[in-house]
């Protein structure tokens, strides 16, 4: 069955307008017709199975026939700092740390982060990034999509009020396993293509963060998101 983000009070029992998005996704790319039925999710909680009750030329309608409360979050809940990186492997990392249930994605600028935003381009950056999360979140099933917070410096993330539990990647370090302390609530801190300098990594541990270090292998920042949210999900699993 077909699954789309709408923003827009959806209530059982009640007709719905399609939004410009989804009506061009579903009735003119999918081409569906009246009768055929859908999932939308607003991303306030839950998700509403829908059918196409009227298709027009620009606009179509929804009759809403239910309403699912499974939201499908994970057991824990993973507030991610990500060091921004240059071209598709930043929409990478975000696609795939939403379809592994991260909570929240806070961008992160360090010592050798490769991208800076600027002003007038700062919004639409995000706007895409929020997209990406987003159309994650209609694959996955995912009904609370994850926000992606405006880009702060690291230092300034590492002094702000976080979980008690925090965990910055940390390659070469000593391999403890930092998770059997571990809460369900943390944050976990991920540096550029390049890694964190020590300086960087000394700061965190600073702050209280503990250095995990995953294998003996470097892992690419993109790929660093993946690993660590698909350990978490198994070690928290019910």
């Amino acid at each position: 069955m077909p699954r789309f983000y709408m923003e827009a009070t959806l209530t059982v029992d009640t007709s719905a307008d399609l939004t410009e998005t989804v009506f061009h996704h579903w009735c003119k790319v999918l081409r569906a017709q009246v009768g055929e039925t859908a999932t939308l999710f607003n991303g306030q909680g839950g998700e509403y199975q829908v059918e196409l009750i009227e298709v027009a030329k620009k606009s179509a309608r929804v009759q809403v026939l239910s309403f699912n409360p499974d939201n499908r979050t994970p057991a824990f809940h993973a507030l991610l700092g990500q060091v921004m990186s240059k071209g598709d492997r930043m929409d990478y990392a975000i696609q795939k740390a939403v379809e592994l249930g991260v909570a929240q994605i806070q961008l992160l600028t360090s010592e050798r982060c490769e991208m800076r935003l600027k002003y007038d381009r700062d919004q639409k950056k995000l706007d895409h990034w929020q997209g990406v999360a987003v159309a994650a979140c209609e694959q996955c099933g995912l009904n609370i999509v994850p926000q992606i917070l405006a880009p702060l410096p690291l230092e300034q993330w590492l002094a702000s009020e976080l979980p008690a539990t925090k965990l910055v990647l940390a390659p070469n370090k000593d391999a403890a396993n930092v998770l059997t302390q571990a809460t369900p609530n943390l944050a976990l801190l991920i540096g550029p293509e390049g890694g964190l300098s020590e300086a960087e990594i000394s700061a965190a541990n600073t702050q209280g963060f503990m250095n995990w270090c995953i294998g003996r292998r470097v892992l690419r920042t993109e790929t660093a998101p993946v690993v660590a949210l698909s350990i978490l999900n198994y070690h928290f699993a019910d």
